[in-house]
């Protein structure tokens, strides 16, 4: 499984609200009309993404969207459907409102925790040659795979971490999920809730 994930702001002059009604619109176009290889999206309200830059006064709050799909060649069907007939009317009038925006492919590497539950993320970064990560590397003892979802960067479209650690718990990393006290000392976390937008 991979996640296309895109980090992005309105821009100047747009709405926030006028925006997430557009981003809504689009991942509900998707869910109706999959296209071939699709899992599911979600779009979600981000106060920290560092790696976007910081926003402005008519932007300061980032918007992360994840697309699962089932391999690469998913990746490619999805991008020439979000822009072909059935979804480019709501996929063009969320493009026209952005400002800046970043992205990555992501893949799966174990848990199995639902996009629509994933309320809160954990992106990682380690040095080169430290191992192949693994979900117990990073969870506090006693959380669920069930309730974690670990993803490795795969592609890298712009500055972003190479872990992704997604939680369904609310608390912050000193309560649960990854711990400065479980990461070895040239690891770095950075913990940020999310509020998905998708009912």
């Amino acid at each position: 499984m991979l996640a296309y994930v895109f980090w992005h702001r309105p821009a100047a002059g747009v709405h926030v609200e006028e925006y997430e009604r557009s981003l809504v619109r689009f991942h509900h176009s998707l869910a109706q009309n999959p296209p071939a290889g699709f899992a599911s999206s979600s779009t979600l309200r981000a106060a920290e993404l560092p790696w976007l830059g910081a926003g402005g006064a008519d932007s300061p709050v980032g918007y992360e969207d994840w697309y699962l799909v089932e391999n690469w060649t998913a990746i490619g069907v999805l991008e020439s459907a979000a822009v072909s007939r059935g979804h480019a009317g709501a996929h063009d009038a969320a493009a026209r409102a952005m400002g800046a925006g970043a992205g990555a492919v992501y893949r799966l590497l174990e848990g199995a925790l639902p996009l629509e539950e994933a309320i809160r993320a954990v992106w990682v970064s380690r040095p080169a040659g430290s191992g192949e990560p693994q979900l117990a590397d990073l969870l506090e003892d006693g959380s669920s795979p069930q309730r974690s979802a670990l993803f490795q960067r795969s592609l890298v479209l712009g500055p972003a971490p190479e872990l992704c650690l997604l939680s369904s718990d609310r608390a912050p990393t000193s309560e649960t999920g990854v711990a400065a006290s479980r990461l070895p000392g040239d690891w770095r976390a950075l913990s940020a809730a999310r509020e998905p937008l998708l009912g």
